[in-house]
């Protein structure tokens, strides 16, 4: 297959039409916020919690449908390092030095509101994810007010952080281990690995040892969208010279099947599942709280702040080039943007605190700090001019 044939790739995909699933993903949690402050707000919470199959609904959501979420972003992430937006130095740089400052100044921000606070600093990585579908949306309705060169930026920059919290999620907010069935979850991986190297390219045999995984995953204690992560990791991307981006390999075929169910189907409903926060009894006290402050002061200051900081750093100091046409203006307006951090950040916030409380402080910050970066992003972008440059980064 040759360049000028082969399929765009789902980065490609993502920047022209992912972005109607991130508007689709706002109308969920606008929906979600309606229905919690409504009469039907009993309903919506008892639903949520209603048992099946051994665990309850929202239990699903989180531990089953999320980990094909995660098993998307893995094999994004595989696929953009060996061959796409993060194969090369000169392609991931910008991105990664920005990734970097955006993971960094939101945690030690939220560490500081929350200093000497016991528990509540358990959620100090709720605010360094950034959402790529919610961002991408928010660029959708600018059109061509924003380069493309920038919209690859902000699209790789969410992949590393995506990233970046799945190996948080496995370090920091791993509960009590089953080791048995840790064990047990080693050998699905063991035997996963071993169909990669025998280069076995029918999905059916990943599949089924995936589902054997996730359920080890889940009794080891472990989150269990972690197997999502592992399991993409072994799916083999077949590439040559002749077709560097072979679609009929395996990673191909379930990463592109995967798209459009995360994009209007996983995403949205786990927004609809976790967006809902009831307003009834609580004041305007609860924006004062450290774990509430901590949230939307480190999506909105931190995030602009580490990433427009860390990737004006590597400018200046030749380390990376400003996007192609691209203004410093632009760039300060998406890394506005990368402080929308709802999907990555609600659901870190609910490994973070058990207690329905804190995680509604959670969700209270997390729709604050990623409504202020989205309008403030956007209002910037809607006026800053675009600046032809001889850059050759998003060429």
């Amino acid at each position: 297959m040759s360049p000028a044939t082969r399929r765009p790739s789902v980065l490609r995909e993502l920047l022209d039409s992912g972005a109607a699933g991130g508007l689709l993903l706002m109308a969920a949690a606008v929906l979600a916020l309606f229905v919690a402050n409504s009469p039907l707000a009993d309903k919506y919470f008892a639903l949520l919690h209603e048992p099946l199959g051994g665990l309850d609904v929202l239990h699903w959501i989180n531990d089953g449908l999320m980990a094909l979420f995660f098993l998307f972003v893995g094999l994004e992430i595989k696929r953009e390092f060996l061959d796409g937006q993060l194969s090369t130095w000169a392609n991931r740089s910008l991105p990664g030095f920005a990734a970097a400052g955006g993971v960094v100044v939101p945690g030690l921000l939220y560490a500081a509101i929350n200093f000497g606070q016991g528990e509540t600093l358990r959620g100090w990585a709720i605010p360094t994810a950034t959402d790529i579908a919610f961002a991408l949306g928010v660029l959708s309705l600018l059109g061509s007010r924003v380069p493309t060169s920038l919209k690859v930026f902000l699209a790789t920059l969410a992949i590393i952080d995506d990233l970046v919290a799945v190996l948080v999620i496995a370090v920091f907010y791993t509960a009590e281990l089953n080791l048995a069935a840790l064990a047990g979850a080693a050998v699905a991986t063991l035997l996963l690995i071993g169909l990669n190297r025998l280069k076995v390219m029918r999905l059916a045999p990943y599949l089924m040892l995936g589902a054997a995984l996730w359920w080890l995953v889940l009794l080891s204690g472990v989150h269990a969208t972690i197997a999502g992560v592992v399991l993409a990791l072994t799916i083999p991307l077949r590439r040559s010279k002749a077709a560097p981006d072979d679609m009929t390999s395996p990673l191909h075929r379930l990463e592109h099947g995967l798209s459009g169910w995360v994009a209007f189907l996983i995403v949205p409903v786990f927004g609809f599942a976790n967006a809902g926060v009831s307003f009834a009894g609580m004041s305007a006290a609860v924006l004062l709280e450290p774990v509430t402050l901590g949230v939307a002061l480190g999506l909105f200051l931190g995030k602009q702040v580490g990433v427009f900081g860390a990737a004006a750093l590597a400018i200046k100091l030749r380390l990376a080039n400003l996007p192609v046409a691209a203004s410093w203006a632009q760039l300060y307006g998406v890394a506005l943007l990368c402080g929308i951090g709802f999907t990555m950040s609600l659901f870190i916030g609910l490994l973070a605190f058990p207690d329905p409380a804190l995680q509604d402080e959670v969700k209270v910050g997390v729709l604050a700090g990623s409504l202020v970066s989205a309008l403030c992003g956007a209002a910037l972008l809607s006026l800053a001019k675009r600046e032809p440059r001889k850059a050759s980064y998003g060429a």
